[in-house]
């Protein structure tokens, strides 16, 4: 595929991932229940990876398809079983709990790159994706051979105790199913793309704006409708404004998996002696990061409350959006290098990971936090559906627009990539100040959460 191609269809399917987590709560909640929700999500990925591991142009997008179908019924169930298995009260063992899933999460991701993209750039593609079945394979028979740790959490379809809570649950959730629907003819639109004349990059596009339409008239019906009063108008204001800073925010974030790692392999000088290292070896550095820097971000917070110096929650979405403007900043530099004629070092892609992450711990946990605590009572199952509807809106933006990096068109004008990069910054840092300037009244429609 070209770039702008595969670039459109890296945005949809990353797009997917956040979407299909709508219904598959719903799944969960209705019929399945978290445990099975979750062992059928692993199956289904799975065997989407094998699919991947077949080099041909079908089972590559049924295996998109599969895997996007698991994560969907995985990704929303795995962290509410999680939660099951701790009484409400015990809530530090809930605590200890979480880190230990989050910890293994990130484990995970720093080690997996190295095996997958050793074998698929060094070896074969297919070799990659069949390894990554295979781990997910051994996953799914560990976590049934282990299954009676998890007492009774999660074995059938339960209900909020709260009714308005489990009707706003519900709507969500059926809002997701037609989401689904309409969006699953994108991936069988692609895979019958030999007989039927589809082109990803417009469909994208058709997408981007759809989506960007139908959150605008969410919040307008929101607020002209749904009988709220002004305060709680106010948080939903607030809340519009934190969607658009986060979509801004994963438009440049998951660009590791597009520009960023277009960059890697063809830009940078990955040899350790004789020794190319695999351009998705830079992949484990994000999840490395975290591991490290979480619990200095968690000491850093709790040190500037007990003095009374901590940020309120718009402006730690300001410094999020900054860092990451920080990081193409140094792509900036990193670029500058490949036009004075050399390949740049790894460092520069190193250290604008690390800044990726500085800016994920200001905003994601952040944002996620304020939104479950603005949203009206009988909205907040929507609402939480809305921010990773913002998510999703990234993903498919940093897809889109990894599509630029066309290999012939910078070589010609190398100053193309610098462009590129200055692109992104230009407008990070427009909506970091912007978040900044506007954090005073964010604060004051926010009432007494801050």
């Amino acid at each position: 595929m070209d770039v702008k191609t595969s670039g459109a269809v890296y945005g949809l399917y990353t797009m997917f991932v956040y979407l299909l987590a709508l219904p598959g709560g719903w799944l969960a909640d209705k019929f399945f229940g978290l445990r099975k929700s979750v062992f059928y999500g692993g199956c289904l990925i799975t065997l989407g990876h094998f699919c991947l591991a077949f080099p041909f142009m079908q089972t590559f997008f049924i295996g998109l398809l599969l895997i996007v179908m698991g994560t969907g019924l995985l990704k929303p169930n795995i962290s509410s079983l999680v939660g099951e298995l701790y009484p409400i009260n015990d809530q530090a063992r809930r605590d200890a709990g979480f880190s230990i899933f989050y910890m293994g999460i990130n484990i995970g991701a720093t080690i997996a790159p190295v095996i997958t993209s050793y074998l698929g750039e060094k070896i074969n593609w297919h070799y990659g994706f069949a390894a990554a079945g295979i781990g997910m394979l051994l996953g799914v028979i560990q976590y049934k051979v282990t299954e009676k740790s998890l007492g009774d959490a999660g074995l059938g379809p339960a209900k909020l105790s709260d009714p308005v809570l489990q009707s706003a649950r519900e709507r969500n959730y059926k809002a997701g199913l037609i989401i689904f629907g309409l969006l699953l003819a994108v991936f069988i639109g692609l895979l019958l793309t030999r007989t039927i004349t589809i082109d990803p990059v417009a469909v994208a596009r058709v997408s981007f704006y759809a989506m960007g339409g139908s959150v605008i008239l969410y919040f307008s019906y929101v607020l002209l409708f749904e009988k709220l009063d002004k305060d709680e108008k106010n948080k939903i204001k607030v809340i519009a404004i934190f969607f658009l800073a986060s979509a801004m925010f994963y438009a440049g974030y998951e660009q590791q998996g597009s520009s960023l790692n277009l960059f890697a392999s063809r830009y940078t000088d990955r040899f350790i002696g004789s020794f190319e290292f695999p351009a998705g070896w830079f992949q484990t550095v994000p999840a490395g990061a975290v591991i490290i820097f979480v619990p200095v971000f968690a000491w850093l917070w709790v040190w500037l409350a007990k003095r009374n110096l901590n940020p309120s929650t718009p402006v730690k979405l300001s410094l999020g959006l900054l860092f990451m403007g920080l990081g193409f900043v140094v792509m900036m530099g990193g670029s500058m290098v490949i036009v004075a004629g050399s390949k740049a070092l790894p460092t520069w892609l190193v250290a604008t990971y690390v800044f990726n992450t500085f800016g994920e711990i200001c905003l994601y946990p952040i944002g996620l936090s304020a939104v479950s605590v603005l949203s009206p009572k009988k909205l907040l199952g929507q609402m939480m559906g809305v921010w990773f509807m913002s998510l999703a809106l990234g993903n498919l933006s940093a897809g889109m627009f990894g599509g630029e990096f066309d290999e012939a068109a910078i070589t010609a004008n190398p100053q193309l990539l610098v462009d590129l990069f200055w692109v992104m910054v230009k407008w990070l840092f427009g909506a970091a100040i912007i978040v900044l300037i506007i954090s005073k009244p964010l604060k004051k429609l926010m009432g007494d959460i801050h």
